[in-house]
């Protein structure tokens, strides 16, 4: 039961419950006016305490932000508002002409949905127009964050002017630069509906502690900004570009991107945090997948979660002295080992430039340049 808890995840099973008792709750009665009354008063209230038993049991994420909360902040109301809105119920348009699914066909190469049935997302396993006419009805808005911290300010142009092409195209999309070089933004033209905002942070004489940061700087701007007008959001490297679509098929409620480094490895060769004094700590035997910290993202409420509990044990640890092996992919590796992603991305979405490419790989996504570190860094 506990680790259903910790998970954030709603199964199918759960979702027709909560259906289920919502269907009791609203049906028009055909009863007569005094028996309607009487079983309105007997029945509402009841249906209502097992609507709201089913959320606090299966929806983690809704009991923390409510539930348990000392204090109506504007956050928790626009989570309120959206926490069930955009992934229990994908709605088509109805005449959509898109190729027919097939259950018995497709690809055979690779894995296309996890041990906990979060799908696996590749090249060929889904339809893009019917993703994108989904959600051009939701009228969703995507933030996007990347950090561009002293002389990473040399990738940014890049980044945007690729974004423009393949991120999220025909959507709402905000990007958020943190960086210490405001003034040094580059003049990108955007489309409608696009912009670019800078965000500034202090400079750092150590890439590590600007890495450490990323966690605490998202939770503040999802809590003071985001909160009024965004659906999700992914956190990106600035020293990366596009080269294909990423769009609507990779929105989920805690999406995770697997590191095109390790996806063919056992697990006893991920880069794991292995000290146990460590927050970040993943036991031998331990472990999904090893996860990117240079793309992750999801629904605004789940990412604020993520980035909340990473920051606080990232905290927790350097008042003990410790810092993670790999800073906050330690502990969002850790975190995503407990709290499964609903939605995993293959490496087509951060794969590395130096790195050939493997026959599995049908198209890359996005893409982490090739980089001189002892150039770019504050130290190595």
């Amino acid at each position: 039961m506990n680790r259903r808890r910790q998970s954030g995840l709603i199964g199918e099973r759960e979702i027709a419950l909560i259906g289920c008792v919502s269907t009791r709750l609203t049906q028009k009665t055909t009863w007569g006016d005094a028996e309607a009354r009487r079983r309105r008063a007997t029945t509402l209230p009841g249906c209502c305490s097992r609507i709201r038993v089913l959320y606090y049991y299966f929806f983690p994420t809704f009991r923390d932000l409510f539930f348990e909360q000392k204090e109506i902040t504007p956050f928790s109301r626009y989570a309120e508002r959206n926490i069930l809105s955009q992934e229990f119920h994908l709605v088509a348009p109805d005449h959509l002409k898109y190729n027919q699914p097939s259950i018995v066909s497709g690809r055979t190469d690779v894995v296309t949905v996890t041990p906990w049935l979060a799908p696996v997302v590749w090249e060929g396993t889904f339809d893009p127009v019917l993703f994108d006419s989904i959600y051009k009805q939701k009228n969703i808005t995507i933030a996007a964050t990347v950090f561009a911290v002293g002389k990473y300010i040399m990738f940014l142009k890049e980044f945007l002017e690729t974004a423009e092409k393949h991120f999220f195209v025909g959507f709402r999309v905000h990007v958020f630069v943190f960086t210490d070089r405001p003034n040094e933004l580059p003049q990108v033209k955007m489309a409608a509906g696009r912009q670019l905002t800078a965000y500034p942070v202090p400079s750092s004489k150590r890439w590590q502690e600007i890495s450490a940061r990323r966690m605490e700087f998202i939770q503040e701007l999802i809590e003071k900004e985001l909160h009024k007008y965004a659906d999700y959001i992914f956190c990106l490297d600035v020293d990366s570009r596009f080269h294909s679509r990423w769009g609507t098929e990779s929105l989920g409620g805690l999406v995770a991107v697997v590191h095109p480094g390790y996806y063919r490895a056992d697990r006893s060769e991920f880069p794991y945090e292995r000290r146990p004094e460590s927050r970040a700590y993943v036991a031998p035997g331990e472990g999904d997948f090893y996860y990117c910290g240079g793309a992750f993202g999801g629904l605004l409420q789940e990412v604020h979660q993520l980035a909340k509990t990473c920051h606080s044990n990232f905290k927790a640890d350097a008042t003990d002295g410790i810092e993670a092996a790999w800073q906050e992919e330690s502990h969002l590796n850790r975190y995503m080992w407990i709290n499964k992603p609903s939605k995993v991305l293959s490496p087509e979405y951060l794969w590395q430039d130096f790195k050939n490419i493997n026959p599995e790989v049908k198209i890359i996504r996005f893409s982490g340049v090739i980089k001189n570190y002892a150039a770019i860094r504050p130290n190595v």
